[in-house]
């Protein structure tokens, strides 16, 4: 049904509780009271709605007000309408992870994948079995693009994004950890900073960058390391550090997995370097999203 703008000219959403009310109490002076006005106010409504609905509407009977057919007719009428309406603007409503159904699309990369949802999704199948997380490749470029869009629901980033319409919080505060498979390489760990820069290193590599911030604290204390191989993958490293001798520098968060799955050892990088963040980031019109806001308190949880 399409609505007519023209037939609401009219109405006043405060005439028809009015109504409401006098109906119940079929008093003016009651109605007064119940709805905080003074008679005068409540009798002034009156005027309006019986010249709104060209009808009396009630008729004195004794110290009642008695409503007319026309008005027993619009109160049936009218109260769900107006139950249905407060329901809406004031009762939101309760989010019941147990039977809710909702996909969450959230773009991060492939190292946070590897580190987040074997620990995540189980417990989000026992705990809101309807919800279900449909994870994207982001890219720290063009994420808070797709944020505004609506392409991507929510981020997880290492990119301390911000835009006036974008919320972020803060998830955990990470280091970087050098890994390597003990079949292929021997160093002392905790290596110090000559035999990291002498060991063979996959690197990697973001947009194609050729050098990355190490490189730089490397060339500060004169020494340089030797790249054998560079990839934007971080799930193409497993396999490469069990047959070849390199290390990958790697955010800690990937550490604990990796060594006890594929048995790799581990030091940390022997370089001044400041712990990076993990934040999630989405848009504001989504903070009265139930299912997205309790997804998001769901991940802060599992990290925390």
């Amino acid at each position: 049904m399409t609505i007519k703008e023209s037939d609401f000219r009219k109405i006043d959403l405060n005439l028809l509780i009015a109504f409401a009310v006098l109906f119940r109490e079929q008093s003016v002076s009651l109605a007064a009271d119940k709805l905080h006005l003074g008679q005068p106010a409540v009798s002034g409504s009156l005027a309006r709605l019986r010249e709104m609905f060209d009808d009396p509407l009630f008729i004195r009977s004794g110290h009642r007000m008695q409503p007319t057919a026309r008005a027993t007719e619009l109160h049936s009428e009218l109260m769900p309408l107006l139950e249905q309406l407060q329901s809406a603007l004031f009762q939101q409503a309760e989010f019941n992870p147990a039977h809710a159904k909702a996909t969450v699309t959230i773009g991060m990369s492939d190292w946070m994948e590897m580190w987040l949802m074997p620990q995540l999704v189980p417990v989000l199948r026992e705990q809101a079995p309807g919800v279900r997380l449909n994870v994207v490749a982001s890219d720290p470029f063009t994420d808070a693009q797709r944020l505004e869009g609506g392409e991507l629901d929510m981020v997880i980033s290492v990119a301390n994004q911000s835009a006036r319409w974008m919320e972020r919080e803060l998830l955990t505060k990470m280091e970087f950890v050098a890994l390597w498979h003990p079949a292929q390489l021997q160093p002392e760990a905790p290596m110090s900073v000559q035999t990291y820069a002498a060991q063979p290193h996959v690197q990697l590599s973001y947009r194609e960058a050729i050098s990355s911030h190490i490189d730089m604290l490397l060339a500060r204390q004169g020494l340089k390391r030797e790249i054998s191989y560079t990839t934007p993958h971080f799930s193409a490293l497993l396999g490469l550090l069990s047959m070849m001798p390199m290390l990958a520098t790697v955010p800690q968060g990937l550490c604990e997995n990796w060594q006890q799955v594929w048995g790799l050892h581990s030091s940390p990088v022997p370089l001044e370097m400041a712990p990076f963040e993990v934040a999630l980031l989405w848009h504001q019109r989504h903070n009265s999203d139930a299912a997205l806001m309790w997804v998001r308190g769901f991940i802060k949880r599992m990290v925390g």
